[in-house]
């Protein structure tokens, strides 16, 4: 049976200087990252991208070895201040 790996990631949206939405996708485990017009795409071509990472570098499978328990993802809101009139 194959050893499972599981590489974190991380997708946020972003906008194109020319106006259109961008999906760019971190793997937080490899320290690469990949985009696409959907969140569908973004994760096909963060997978493509950490298969070609790993046929390079086959000893970063560890750095995706499976723990008990996965990550913790959070955000937290930051308030601007309003300026004093």
């Amino acid at each position: 049976m194959d050893e499972k790996y599981r590489a974190d990631i991380v997708i946020n949206k972003e906008k194109l200087s020319d106006g259109n939405d961008v999906f760019v996708v971190h793997c937080i485990n490899l320290g690469i990252a990949s985009q696409g017009s959907t969140t569908e795409e973004a994760i096909a071509m963060i997978k493509e991208a950490i298969e070609l990472y790993l046929e390079e570098q086959p000893e970063a499978y560890e750095d995706l070895k499976i723990t008990q328990s996965p990550p913790v993802f959070s955000f937290v809101e930051i308030a601007k201040p309003l300026k004093n009139a």
